[in-house]
């Protein structure tokens, strides 16, 4: 408590600082002032929240990444990282989580839900690979259950991400790397009648360092028609996207110190998968006078089929523990909602009202063991339905001018339907949540806002948890509650007491009623504990000049389990300190550049914190050179300084040829990838 006293001081010093600065820089010339535009669009006035925010495509196409779902690491203190093959979703953490590949964090393209429920990996899902990043116009993001139009997995927060309907002109572009990579990309919006055609193509081939090549054939489509404008228009959206890889997964440390692989290594050289992904969509908006109406809807059908071994020869010693997670799914969906603007006892007053629906069908979704990839046995298979009904109204205020609230409630309904090849586990299931938020938002005085937020979140659980009573092996099981209720808090402050600078400061708790555990033996998470975590973040933008912007975002969180157990209360993968520093410099004649520098600090790997992950620096740099009008070329180095780190480390229990039958346990790690060199040539038509 005392903790927390004490940074919601240093916030309401911060916030008192930045009136007090403001005040004096109102007196200086108008002509020097240098706004935050181009790249960030978080004014003061536009939020509900200090950790609320949006990244433009400026930013986006100016910074290196080293895989497609790194889009996301311009969330300020989210990290996205890898443990397996560049097929497969990343894994992401953010507030004190480890989210696994998207669960608590809600992720949205133009209204679609990428995160996948009662997924054959693991519940929320997020595989990003199908994203072309040059079509990307914009990422909304919120952080905190405080926001009535967010529903399943967005306790954590979200990230809204949206495409572009036309381009400014068209382009292609060729990248070449070491390690045989190789990236093509054309993309071009035409004029189509009253409206504009935009089309995008990526082929993309990679080896990666690993000992055993990694051989990703990466193909990604997108196909739009919009017409109209942002206030009155529609667009009708079709995406396509296979891919297949070889995989290099965790790996223990001690077979790397024995030498019987070395630190890219693979213990099972079949690993892998194959996934894809085909999606039409369609969106409009239509405002009036004073109303607002957007109607988005989508049809999504997946597959995946993905082959992993954690273990080795822990459960079955004479042909290994390799399974494969498959799944056939077709998603179908819905956001509608209407808004106008009103008065209140002549108070300005703005009311929202949205419902959301949502059905998946899985047929099948199963688990098999499998040796190189061949199935041996059926481990469990299911057939699936699941169905999800969201209504939500909100309420914005202006009560003073310098006093504003937004109150909302949020009703979710759920149904699941299982038909299982386990006798017991088949069977139907349904339930509901109700969640309430508010908002206070106070100022602006002098350029400075300050944020009070309170919000119940929840997110729903695997649907063949929801019937499940017996084991695969046979035991007894009891069904998890189908939605896990979760409630959070916030203090903030967001000013631009410098010119130039947008500064926010937040405070912040979640507690969560059960915890997902990550259980090495699956290669899966189960429900653990209630926990509660709290934490403080401090996010910078400055526009130093016109063509310098520099980022720093600072974040720390105290993550622990509520009830207490002998093992420990330590939340095993838990983020407990994230860092990032970005310099972006532009329109320096031919030449621009970008630098970046991320530190993912420790985290404990097991509950009684006695296991501890290193932490993690990296840093990325692109140097660019306009060669003609229409001619650009860049130069991304990843891992400038050739760290060796991991990507993600785990402690369970593994076995290898000639170890005892109850296995070792060990620090099991996906290392960095050394420092690669890409060179990309582009060209304008």
């Amino acid at each position: 408590m005392r903790l927390i006293k004490s940074k919601l001081a240093a916030a309401l010093s911060l916030a008192l600082l930045a009136m007090a600065s403001d005040a004096a820089a109102e007196l200086e010339d108008e002509g020097r002032t240098v706004r935050v535009t181009g790249h960030y669009d978080n004014a003061v006035g536009t939020s509900d929240a200090a950790s609320q925010g949006v990244i433009t495509t400026d930013l986006i196409v100016n910074r290196p990444a080293l895989r497609t779902g790194e889009l996301l690491e311009f969330v300020p203190g989210l990290i996205v990282t890898q443990h397996s093959g560049d097929g497969k979703a990343n894994q992401y953490f953010l507030r004190g989580f480890n989210l696994d590949h998207g669960t608590d964090f809600a992720t949205y393209v133009d209204g679609m839900p990428v995160n996948m429920r009662t997924h054959a990996h693991g519940q929320g899902y997020s595989d990003l690979n199908f994203l072309i990043p040059e079509l990307v116009q914009r990422i909304d993001y919120k952080k905190g259950p405080y926001f009535a139009s967010e529903g399943d997995f967005a306790s954590a927060g979200s990230a809204h991400i949206r495409l572009a309907d036309k381009l400014a002109q068209g382009q292609a572009s060729i990248s070449v790397g070491q390690h045989g990579y190789l990236r093509g990309v054309v993309a071009d919006s035409v004029d189509a009648g009253p409206g504009t055609l935009l089309y995008g193509l990526e082929v993309n081939r990679n080896n990666g360092p690993w000992d055993s090549p990694e051989h990703v054939r990466k193909y990604s489509g997108v196909l739009r028609y919009s017409q109209g404008t942002q206030d009155d228009g529609y667009s009708v959206t079709a995406m396509a996207y296979q891919n297949s890889w070889n995989s290099t997964d965790q790996i223990p440390q001690r077979a790397v110190d024995a030498g019987l692989i070395g630190r890219f290594g693979a213990l099972d050289p079949s690993d892998g998968g194959n996934t894809a992904r085909y999606s039409l969509s369609y969106a409009m908006r239509k405002r009036s006078d004073n109303r607002l109406f957007e109607f988005d809807a989508y049809v999504i059908r997946s597959r995946l089929d993905l082959y992993s071994d954690f273990t080795y020869f822990l459960n079955n010693p004479e042909q290994g523990d390799q399974f494969q997670q498959s799944e056939r799914r077709t998603v179908a969906g819905f956001n509608a909602s209407e808004s106008w603007n009103t008065q209140l006892a002549g108070l300005p007053m703005r009311n929202k009202l949205g419902l959301q629906g949502r059905y998946d069908w899985l047929s099948p979704v199963g688990l098999y063991d499998t040796l190189d990839r061949v199935r041996q046995s059926t481990v469990r298979e299911d057939a699936v339905r699941e169905g999800s009904l969201g209504l939500y109204g909100e309420n914005t205020v202006q009560w003073l001018p310098w006093l504003r609230s937004v109150a909302g409630v949020r009703y979710d309904a759920y149904r699941f339907n299982v038909n299982s090849s386990i006798d017991g586990n088949s069977g139907a299931a349904s339930d509901h949540v109700a969640s309430p938020k508010l908002s206070l938002i106070f100022g602006p005085w002098s350029k400075t806002e300050l944020f009070a937020n309170y919000g119940k979140g929840f997110h729903s659980n695997d649907a063949r948890g929801t019937t499940q009573t017996r084991l695969p092996d046979g035991g007894v099981s009891t069904p998890v509650t189908p939605l896990v209720p979760t409630k959070g808090m916030e203090l903030g402050a967001r000013t631009e007491w410098l010119p130039g600078l947008q500064s926010s400061l937040a405070l912040w708790r979640l507690d969560i009623a059960s915890e997902l555990l990550f259980v090495g033996d699956a290669g899966e998470t189960e429900p653990s504990r209630a926990s509660r975590r709290h934490g403080i973040e401090w996010n910078n933008h400055y526009i130093a000049a016109p063509w310098l912007l520099f980022d720093l975002d600072l974040a720390a969180s105290r993550s622990r389990y509520t009830q207490d157990d002998p093992v420990g209360n330590y939340i095993p993968g838990s983020i407990d300190k994230v860092a990032s520093f970005g310099v972006t410099v532009s329109d320096q004649g031919p030449w621009s550049g970008a630098f970046q520098l991320r530190y993912f600090g420790p985290r404990p790997l097991i509950e009684d914190n006695s296991v501890r992950s290193a932490s993690t620096t990296l840093a990325y740099a692109r140097v660019g050179y306009q060669l003609n009008r229409k001619t650009r070329i860049s130069l991304d180095v990843f891992n400038l300084f050739d760290k060796q780190a991991s990507d993600i480390d785990y402690y369970y229990a593994s076995r290898l040829p000639g170890e005892a039958d109850d296995g070792v346990n060990d620090r099991h790690f996906h290392p960095v990838e050394p420092r690669s060199v890409r060179l990309t040539v582009g060209y304008a038509f």
